[in-house]
């Protein structure tokens, strides 16, 4: 549950002293601008006299009152329609918006499937005929059949706002459970669908987030995890504490489930249970931030549900994450002695790290998943970012590799242990989502979905490549861009980032993404310190005390493709979302002269306040937290919000949230952008924009997406002066 997509966010920088607040800066005001700054009228932002003390340290905190939930606070509802009325007036004005937004909607119209999941003989899979608002779930007796539809979340809002975000069918495919969500929430409401008859149950499960379910071998129940109901008025911004694991029997009230696990001596650690698959044990993963590391526990479900779990690991020092079993042989993924990940087996009757034996050893290249299929250890590993895969037996002998599409981004290869076929799916910048199935005796690939496109893929050109940042280490970094494009003049670029919770930037499609580069802009994804592309000591580079490092790689990013003549100052744009949005925070108010334009979206912004709200306290061990001496002036340093300086000339910025994001709450950008109008010494715009009845990402209606791209873009084409060129 990062700041981003579940499970990760971001933060720390180099150990410095800094100075205390100035007596000017704790002044209440009620200006809405520096007065140095008239090309823009913002909305009228009072501020206040709170000023905090950390560890001998005054900071203010003139934007306290932001932090209040909209729905909650008319004063901070007035605040966000007036900033949208400006925002909107500005982006409606741009002549080329219009066309941006119908070429969008073009190279959104086409069909997208997930890989099928198999189960009782039927084939689940998920599809989007284009311009669907959601994805809807299909059923089919093959693999290469459309199937029927099972759920549409089309019907369950006419704005497209409630969407499917898990399912979950029983071994026989009598039943289905699936999630809901609505407004981008991360909050989960868990319903069953009869599959025989196509009713829905009266079961229903609330105050879940973060997770799904995984139902017993006789589908009579399923495990979950949940929270306790928040507070009225603290829906959406109350931490996310004392998780509970439970079994909930089919046809009963959640009342009545059973308690299976809690830790009210640790309320911030969080759960995943899942079953193996022979259904004679339950596992219990723990997890106390957004770190890989773990532990593991088990018990098996012959036993009473109230029966105790048995530790296998018992601490957090390290990832172990289940693979499969052979009865009481457990096989795992882990960072033991080993930063770029090996697979290891316990057996369980002897539990504990000195009794492991490693199956396939670590190798230079990181090794990001595995799966046990048919007796088979299918490991996909990253080389330089990107996807391979290999094949090995359950001794650790190797059985060849995958032959992969291309060279681009693999994800799936899930399933049953006793699995002979598994789908993946292959993507990459100018590829969309193709959909194989592989036959794991035969170690055969096999084409079942390839979207037809509104583009000529062969005219898009992706290159890597590799610069050194400012202590020297070599960071790769993707590009694509029209083959046409002369090398060696500045072009419109995009420099995209995230750098932390140990996630990669791998290669992917997005249409949006076509939309920039026929216009005639060059993207550039740089592979941040704080990811996983080259394993743990790549995440521990750019975390805590270090994280200064991920800035000063985008930073070097940058400096990279304006020295190579790809680009200037006044054409480089910088984007992320989330962990990526306090990137772009950060080195925006740490080098403002490098950019011409910059977008963060739904970033971490206030580093000192971040863990009072939600999910933020699950970042603690990616960023430190500001309880802590030292902690707190590593994240002071670099926090976005608390290093804007008033009289500073900042570069075109469009600030972007959503009123209903309960992961990074929009407060962050709230504060951030008040903060900026304020300081503006400059004549360029500082925007913000907040979407309405959107979260943090998941499940917003497609008609959403396409609108928030063409502002992106209609506000680049302004600022960077695109000259657009035809498709």
């Amino acid at each position: 549950m990062n700041p981003c997509c579940i499970r990760n966010a971001v933060i720390a920088s180099i150990l410095l002293l800094i100075p205390s607040i100035s007596i000017d800066a704790a002044t209440p005001r009620t200006s809405s601008v520096n007065q140095a700054s008239s090309a823009m009228k913002y909305p009228e932002t009072h501020r206040v006299d709170q000023v905090d003390e950390y560890h001998g340290v005054k900071v203010a905190d003139p934007y306290r009152w932001l932090e209040a939930d909209v729905r909650e606070s008319a004063e901070v509802a007035a605040w966000v329609e007036a900033q949208n009325r400006v925002a909107r007036a500005f982006l409606d004005a741009i002549p080329e918006r219009e066309a941006i937004a119908k070429r969008l909607t073009e190279l959104w119209n086409y069909e997208r499937y997930s890989p099928p999941i198999e189960k009782g003989g039927k084939y689940f899979y998920m599809k989007n005929d284009g311009l669907q608002n959601q994805a809807v779930l299909y059923v089919a007796d093959s693999y290469k059949a459309q199937g029927k539809v099972l759920l549409d979340p089309n019907a369950w809002s006419k704005d497209g706002t409630i969407a499917l975000s898990s399912y979950r069918p029983t071994e026989d495919a009598r039943f289905l459970a699936y999630s809901r969500t609505e407004a981008g929430s991360d909050w989960q409401q868990i319903f069953v669908l009869d599959l025989a008859t196509g009713k829905q149950l009266d079961d229903v499960i609330k105050w879940c987030r973060f997770g799904g379910v995984d139902w017993n071998k006789e589908g009579t129940g399923f495990y979950y995890a949940r929270y306790p109901e928040p507070k009225p008025g603290e829906t959406f911004q109350a931490s996310a504490l004392n998780q509970m694991a439970y079994f909930h029997k089919l046809g009963t009230n959640q009342s009545e489930d059973q308690l299976l696990y809690r830790r009210p001596d640790h309320p911030d650690w969080h759960f995943g249970l899942g079953l193996t698959d022979d259904g004679k044990y339950l596992i219990l993963e723990i997890a106390r931030s957004t770190d890989p590391q773990n532990q593991i526990l088990v018990r098996e479900t012959s036993e009473p549900l109230d029966a105790p779990f048995k530790e296998l690991i018992g601490d957090f020092e390290n990832q172990f994450s289940f693979l499969g079993n052979v009865g009481t042989k457990f096989y795992f993924l882990t960072d033991f002695k080993a930063p770029t990940k090996r697979i290891v087996a316990m057996d369980i009757g002897q539990p504990g790290r000195e009794r492991l034996t490693e199956i396939v050893p670590a190798r230079k290249e990181t090794l990001e998943s595995a799966s046990l299929l048919s007796d088979r250890l299918i490991c996909q590993y990253m080389v330089d970012v990107l996807s391979d895969a290999a094949v090995f037996d359950l001794s650790g002998k190797s059985l060849g590799k995958v032959e992969l599409p291309g060279k681009g981004t693999v994800a799936g290869f899930g399933g049953d242990s006793d699995a002979k076929e598994t789908f993946f799916v292959y993507t990459s910048y100018n590829v969309p989502a193709n959909v194989y199935r592989y036959d794991v005796p035969a170690n055969t690939i096999e084409l079942v979905r390839k979207p037809s496109l509104k583009f000529d893929p062969d005219t898009i050109t992706v290159e890597q490549h590799f610069y050194k940042s400012k202590d020297g280490t070599r960071v790769p970094m993707m590009l694509a861009f029209r083959k046409e494009l002369k090398s060696g003049a500045p072009h419109p670029t995009l420099l995209y980032g995230y750098g932390g919770f140990n996630n990669s930037m791998t290669p992917a499609y997005k249409p949006e993404y076509i939309a920039w580069i026929e216009m005639g802009g060059v993207l550039a994804v740089a592979n941040l310190r704080g990811g996983g592309e080259y394993g743990e000591d790549w995440h521990q580079a750019g975390k805590l005390s270090r994280k200064q490092n991920v800035f000063d790689d985008f930073i070097a990013a940058a400096e990279y493709l304006i020295s190579s003549g790809r680009t200037s100052p006044e054409k480089l744009a910088i984007m992320g979302g989330s962990n990526g949005g306090l990137l772009v925070g950060a080195v925006e108010v740490q080098r403002p002269e490098l950019f011409g334009a910059c977008i963060p979206m739904v970033g971490v912004m206030d580093m000192l306040r971040f863990h009072q709200f939600t999910a933020g306290q699950f970042w603690r061990g990616e960023y430190g937290e500001s309880n802590n001496p030292d902690e707190f002036h590593t994240l002071r340093a670099y926090s976005p919000y608390h290093n804007i300086k008033p009289g500073a000339k900042y570069p075109p910025t469009l600030v972007m949230t959503a009123d209903t994001d309960d992961r990074v709450v929009p407060m962050h950008s709230f504060k951030f952008a008040a903060a900026m109008q304020h300081a503006q010494a400059g004549p360029a715009p500082i925007l913000l924009r907040i979407e309405t009845k959107a979260g943090h990402g998941h499940g917003t209606p497609v008609s959403k997406l396409i609108d928030t791209a063409a502002d992106r873009w209609a506000f680049l084409v302004k600022e960077l002066d695109v000259e657009v060129m035809q498709p």
